[in-house]
């Protein structure tokens, strides 16, 4: 099994689409009501969608994109407006993060893990 895409709800999705566009998401799908990228690196996909009048919740989720250059686009993010919640941090185990909120409000996490791969094959595994 492969993860092929996360999909979050946003409120517009031109304003969507030019957030993830300025992170370097590359679009592939537009529409009025639907919007998918690819990453730059790799094969998985990120999807925004239009929610429904009245049925839009805030999100719990937080969606990681993982950059070889953390500090970089952190700081590259800054020079364009990115506003974050929480500054590049090194965390206890071996990641380095840096939160922001997309216009909707959806939490985005931009991340480096080094060698503290959270993909290593475990010693058991889920059927």
């Amino acid at each position: 099994m492969a993860l092929n895409q996360v999909t979050v709800s946003v409120h517009h999705v031109s304003e969507a689409v030019a957030f993830y566009k300025g992170l370097g998401l590359h679009l592939i799908v537009h529409s009025p009501h639907y919007a998918r990228f690819v990453c730059p690196d790799g094969l998985s996909t990120f999807s925004v969608h239009l929610h429904r009048e009245g049925t839009f919740q805030p999100s719990t989720t937080t969606v990681y994109f993982e950059c070889a250059q953390v500090d970089h686009a952190v700081s590259s993010q800054k020079a364009h407006g990115y506003v974050f919640e929480q500054d590049l941090k090194d965390k206890p185990w071996g990641w380095r993060e840096a939160y922001l909120r997309d216009p909707s409000g959806n939490l985005i996490c931009l991340y480096y893990a080094g060698q503290s791969r959270g993909y290593q094959r475990a010693s058991t595994s889920i059927s």
